[in-house]
């Protein structure tokens, strides 16, 4: 028996699409400042760089959407 390696973050899906910061801005309709702040703060849905610029999963988008919306269903 092997073991498995651990991988901290979920598996991608080969056709998951990465967004730009202004298609990520375009899809939570959001303006761009809004973003970059809760980037800043850490409270926005997961990011990464490629190089000097910011991506985004589009699977990270509507997770994050569907947190924020259980989150408020719990109030």
């Amino acid at each position: 028996m092997t073991a498995q390696p651990t991988n901290p973050s979920p598996r991608r899906n080969p056709g998951d699409e990465m967004l730009t910061l202004h298609e990520a801005c375009a899809f939570l309709r959001v303006p761009e400042g809004t973003l970059r702040y809760w980037r800043h703060l850490g409270c926005g849905p997961r990011s990464f760089k490629v190089g000097r610029h910011v991506r985004y999963w589009r699977t990270d988008l509507i997770l994050w959407l569907t947190e924020q919306t259980d989150r408020a269903e719990r109030r």
